[in-house]
Order: structure tokens, then C-alpha cells, then sequence
């Protein structure tokens, strides 16, 4: 009867915080009995891959996109020393601070010198550097997991805590075996009755973890652990409430967190790059009748936000106004198109995967379709120009524009889609696309970029009101 809790990173980078809200909280029902799946600190994976929201170059990206230049070097020295600075803060001094920063340099200094041997290796004619990529892209992504839970681990047994760190990066491994068989392999040997797992949050396996998961590989080394262990809860630990709204922009007094809700809201969530949890690692919790509960690791005495798959609201209710700016709508219209349309749709579907463009949404009607793109301007280029050369008559357009939802687990009330729309024609907002499916667990509103913030705190002030800590009232029928 344990539960398997994952800490995000920038609660990570808070170990005072982790250890005595999380670990150590007087109001946790007993002290072991739990696994800990930890993130890398807040920033790190952006530096060794990508910068998630931006696009800019991590050490991967920079080593990716350039045979001759070193600007890869670069910037894993300035990781290096960032991360001797993390130890540095987190230890202080002594013989710990020298193992905690031996462990790190030794998996910087193999994966530096892995990636110089990659370079020459490729420079041969009958090898190619794109077909190691992904390999490289594991490699690294593992590192920041495993200086996280190393550290996290070394300062609980510190402390006092009979914490276990837990590596499942598979760093110099001998065989390559399936995430499945990693797990059960680990914790085979472990007695969670008096010791305290501290996972990476990155786990190696024989299909690549971030082929599949990309970021979110954390939460589905998570989903697995707590399916194949059999744990009564999951529990994810961030740095904010799952609230109506965003605080920031409707104000702390009117966004209150959720108190239950629904996979369905969360898989809504996950679409808008809002996530409780990657969709896919949700499914194993939610078929194996798993709870989740999102809890804020700054008030550890809130319950948090419990999803489950069975819940609806009392009655028909908005739960969360969400969003994402930064989309760009990628239009082709194309006359030949009519009576056509799979083919085409088919066809555009297959550029945007080459590309890994996310979908957010997409409208089509006759001749012309749409599709609402969370991707940088690089990317979406890229995606056009493949569009351009598939369909050379036909007319593409691009737009950046926003997307905001109104989710409930419950939304069939007479009339709320009228009333939506009229909250947001009272601001004078332009809706230039909007979408509601028949399973009525979401409905979103395309609007220009520059009239998000106002879109958000009209829809919330018109279809969620609150009521008690935690809790919305839902809007009657």
C-alpha cells in the first residue's frame, strides 16, 4: 500500500522545501512506503537538449546541427560548471560536496568524450551522424536525472532518511532491456517498508524513451513505476495549484485549485502544453484504476487536485479556463481539394510529423484545412515549405494567433456555448475559429494573439465562480 510520487524540477532546486513539505511533512501518513521519481533541476534539461519554450540550442541541438562547430563544447563547460555550483550550494563543503561532484564530472567528462569520438567516428563515409542522434539525445537527457537523484538521495541519508538513489539511466549498461524489465529489475531488490527510492526520472530501455515521450519521459517512467508496483496513489509535486485559472492572470483571489477532476480534463490540459501528466502516461494510471493527485509543493497541508477516471461534477460545470499563445495557424486551401479532402488531410498530417510539429487543434471544411501548430517559427517553415513543394497550386497562409479552452469533466448545459461566445463579443474579441466535440469535456475559442489575456479573464469571470478553498461552483443549467 504505497504510493509513487514524482517532484518536478523547480521544486527540485528547492531541496529545504522537498525534504521537509514533501519527505519529511509531519501530515504524511507514514514515512516510507513511498517512491520518489525526481525531474533534474529546474533549467538543466533546457541547457543539455533544447530550451523547451524558446527553441534555443542545448548542448544536443548545438551538437546536432554541426559537424565542425565546437559550440557544443562550449556550453557543456558552462553546464559543468553550473551544475559544481548546485552541489556547491546543496553541500557546502567537505567529502560529500567531492563525491557529489565526482559523480557529475565523470558522467560530463564520458559523455563529452562519447560525443568527440561520435564527431570523428562520422567523418568517415559509411557512418552518419543523423542515424546516432537519438541515442545521443537519451544520453544526455539522463544526466540531468541522474546529478538530481544522486544528490537527493546523499543528502536524505545526510539527513537521516534511509533513501536508496535508484538509477535506471542505464549509464555503461551491458544489456538493453524494455522499460518494463528496468523497473522490475530495480526494485526487485528494494523494501519500500524501510527504504525510500529516490528514481531518475529518466529511464533507458530498448525502445528509446524520448522517441516516443520526448519531455515528458519522466512521467511515464513514473506511470510504469506505479503500474507495475501496484500503488494505491500517484501523486505529482509542482510549483502551483491546478487552478480554475491562471492566478496571474485573473487574480489569486478568483483562481482557487481544483479539488477533483477527471483524465479526460487532464488530456485536455496536456494539449495545451498545460500538463498535470504526458496523456500517454495518464493511460496506464487510469486502466489500472490508479488516482492521481496534483499537489503544490510549497503548501503541503493542501490536499491538491485528485484525478480520477470515473469522477463527474455534481452537475453540468466549466472547471478551467486554459490556453496556449504562440500558435501559429497553418491554412491550405486548395479548389481540387473538394471531394479529396483524405488525401489531402493525409498528406499534411505526414509533413507535420516529419517535422514534429505538435497539433493543438485543426478546422476544415470543403476545400481548406487547418491546423493549430504549438511549434517554433523554424519549425513551422519548414513545415510550409514541405506543404508548398507536396501542393504547389494551392494557396498557404500562416497566422500566429491563441487558443483558450473552457474543460469540465461535465459540459452539457443548455445554451453554454452561446453564452461563451457572448462573454467573449462583449469584450469586443474577434473569434476567428472555435471548436466544441460531441464527448463535451472542452470547447476552444481561436482569437488573436494579442487578445488572450482578456479572452481568459472574461471566460472565467463569466463561467466559473468560486466557492470554498479548492472547490468551483458549477454553473447550472
Amino acid at each position: 500500500m504505497h504510493t509513487v510520487e514524482k517532484i518536478g524540477g523547480t521544486s527540485m532546486s528547492d531541496y529545504e522545501s522537498v525534504r521537509d513539505n514533501i519527505i519529511l511533512n509531519p501530515g504524511a501518513s507514514q514515512f516510507y512506503q513511498r517512491v520518489f521519481v525526481v525531474s533534474a533541476y529546474g533549467g538543466i534539461t533546457d541547457q543539455l537538449l533544447e530550451y523547451k519554450k524558446t527553441g534555443q540550442a542545448g548542448v544536443y541541438a548545438l551538437f546536432a546541427n554541426s559537424m565542425v562547430d565546437t559550440g557544443w563544447q562550449q556550453k557543456l563547460a558552462e553546464l559543468k560548471q553550473q551544475l559544481l555550483d548546485i552541489n556547491t550550494a546543496l553541500f557546502v563543503e567537505g567529502e560529500l560536496l567531492e563525491q557529489a561532484n565526482q559523480f557529475i564530472l565523470t558522467k560530463l567528462d564520458d559523455a563529452e568524450q562519447c560525443l568527440l569520438d561520435l564527431k570523428s567516428l562520422c567523418q568517415h563515409g559509411h557512418f552518419e551522424l543523423a542515424s546516432h542522434l537519438s541515442t545521443v539525445r537519451e544520453m544526455l537527457a539522463s544526466i540531468g536525472e541522474a546529478h538530481s537523484a544522486w544528490n537527493t538521495a546523499t543528502l536524505l541519508q545526510r539527513d537521516g532518511v534511509n533513501a536508496k538513489f535508484v538509477d535506471l539511466t542505464g549509464w555503461k549498461s551491458e544489456q538493453h532491456i524494455s522499460l518494463d524489465q528496468r523497473v522490475q529489475q530495480a526494485f526487485a531488490k528494494l523494501d519500500l517498508s524501510s527504504e525510500l527510492p529516490i528514481v531518475t526520472g529518466y529511464a533507458h530501455s530498448e525502445q528509446g524513451l524520448m522517441s516516443t515521450f520526448d519531455r515528458g519521459y519522466s512521467e511515464m517512467t513514473f506511470s510504469r513505476i506505479a503500474v507495475l508496483t501496484g500503488a494505491k496513489e500517484a501523486i505529482i509535486h509542482k510549483e502551483f495549484h491546478l487552478s480554475s485559472a491562471d492566478p496571474r492572470l485573473v487574480g489569486e483571489q478568483n483562481a482557487v485549485p481544483i479539488g477533483r477532476t477527471n483524465y479526460d480534463v487532464a488530456d485536455q490540459l496536456a494539449n495545451l502544453g498545460m500538463e498535470a501528466i504526458h496523456p500517454k502516461a495518464a493511460k496506464g494510471l487510469r486502466q489500472q484504476n490508479i488516482p492521481l493527485r496534483v499537489k503544490n509543493t510549497f503548501e503541503p497541508d493542501h490536499a491538491g487536485t485528485l484525478i480520477t477516471g470515473d469522477y463527474v461534477s455534481e452537475s453540468p460545470c466549466v472547471e478551467i479556463i486554459a490556453g496556449c499563445k504562440g500558435i501559429y495557424a497553418l491554412e491550405l486551401f486548395d479548389q481540387d481539394m473538394a471531394g479529396n479532402l483524405y488525401q489531402y488531410e493525409r498528406e499534411v498530417l505526414e509533413v507535420i510529423a516529419r517535422f514534429k510539429g505538435h497539433i493543438v487543434s485543426k478546422d476544415m471544411n470543403a476545400n481548406t484545412l487547418t491546423h493549430y501548430l504549438s511549434a517554433n517559427l523554424k519549425t513551422v517553415k519548414r513545415i510550409r515549405a514541405a506543404m508548398e513543394a507536396r501542393f504547389p497550386e494551392a494557396e498557404i497562409n500562416q497566422q500566429r494567433v491563441a487558443i483558450v479552452s473552457a474543460i469540465g469533466s461535465d459540459l452539457k448545459i443548455p445554451g453554454i456555448l452561446a453564452r461563451t461566445v457572448q462573454a467573449i463579443a462583449t469584450r469586443n474579441i474577434s473569434v476567428l475559429a472555435m471548436h466544441q466535440s460531441m464527448r463535451e469535456v472542452d470547447m476552444q475559442f481561436v482569437v488573436n494573439e494579442a487578445d488572450y489575456d482578456v479572452a481568459v479573464k472574461s471566460l472565467h469571470a463569466a463561467l466559473v465562480e468560486v466557492h470554498n478553498h479548492g472547490q468551483a461552483i458549477c454553473l447550472a443549467s
